[in-house]
């Protein structure tokens, strides 16, 4: 659908409206009581959240790919049906490869108490059967308003039971990266990537003093960033879930990527709700599994 016929029939006056982004992506931007979001249809990705009075909790790269096939740097990238490389070792994309396909949308709608919800939904094609042979429904539920909601539902529409690894891959923005900490996650035990898959235990607060990427395990309840450089606490409730990745690049990686500033390590960090490692989701036939997560200032 082009941005005329989204307008007529999902825009709703001066709160939801699609508009061309760069790239020519089209995006749709809403604006509810109590914050702001701007969400990409191509990979169903959210790339702003700001509630109202504060400064924008995601992080969103300068030199971000916008073009079909590119993944865009920042914001909630979807990685669903798989989390990280390839599990069968095919050769397939890593972090699966709905954030790289145009969604379509679903539906909109203004909720009686001043927030928007926007949805966008996913199929199988004869494209997806040759990638992940299985026969599904995918669909992200976003809720704007003082708090940003993002639930992705899986439904398995096919005769047998799949299993997937999935995650809202998040990136925030953070003033300073060295004054940043992750609470929530003391005494967790985690795969160190940066370390061989060796497992540990986390041990006070998580900082960040180097290239990071783990994945916890045992995850039970909301997390924090401490964002002390910006005077702020950022708050995320998840579920469907029990597992987490906390990741950085660091400088030597971040300067690797076309796509990310050399210095945006010191800006950001990802925070993702998963079903990652051993916490994995079998989807029984015409059943569905949700994964959700909340972000809000604390």
């Amino acid at each position: 659908m082009d941005i005329q016929d989204l307008a007529q029939r999902f825009g709703i006056t001066d709160r939801i409206r699609f508009v061309a982004g760069k790239g020519g992506l089209i995006l749709a931007e809403l604006d509810a009581a109590g914050g702001s979001a701007v969400v990409s249809t191509y990979a169903g990705q959210v790339l702003s959240f700001r509630p109202d009075g504060a400064e924008d909790l995601m992080f969103l790269s300068d030199t971000a790919y916008y073009a079909p096939g590119k993944a865009i740097k920042g914001g909630v990238p979807v990685c669903w049906p798989w989390f990280g490389p390839d599990p069968e070792g095919k050769g397939r994309p890593g972090h699966g490869f709905v954030r790289n396909r145009q969604w379509e949308v679903r539906g909109t709608e203004a909720l009686a108490d001043g927030r928007l919800r926007l949805i966008l939904g996913l199929s199988d094609s004869d494209d997806t059967r040759t990638i992940w042979p299985h026969a599904f429904d995918l669909r992200i539920e976003i809720t704007v308003g003082a708090a940003l909601e993002m639930v992705l539902a899986t439904r398995n529409l096919g005769p047998s039971p799949f299993a997937l690894s999935q995650g809202l891959h998040t990136y925030f923005r953070v003033g300073d990266i060295a004054r940043t900490r992750v609470l929530g996650l003391e005494d967790c035990a985690y795969i160190d990537k940066m370390d061989g898959g060796a497992e540990k235990r986390q041990q006070g607060a998580v900082t960040i003093t180097g290239e990071t990427d783990r994945i916890y395990t045992g995850v039970a309840g909301p997390l924090e960033i401490d964002d002390a450089a910006l005077a702020r606490r950022i708050r995320i409730v998840p579920a469907g879930s029990a597992s987490a990745v906390v990741w950085n690049p660091w400088d030597a990686t971040a300067r690797s990527m076309a796509d990310l500033g050399d210095d945006d390590y010191l800006r950001l960090i990802c925070v993702e709700t998963t079903n990652a490692a051993d916490d994995t989701v079998t989807v029984a036939p015409g059943a569905e599994h949700r994964l959700s997560a909340t972000y809000t200032l604390a």
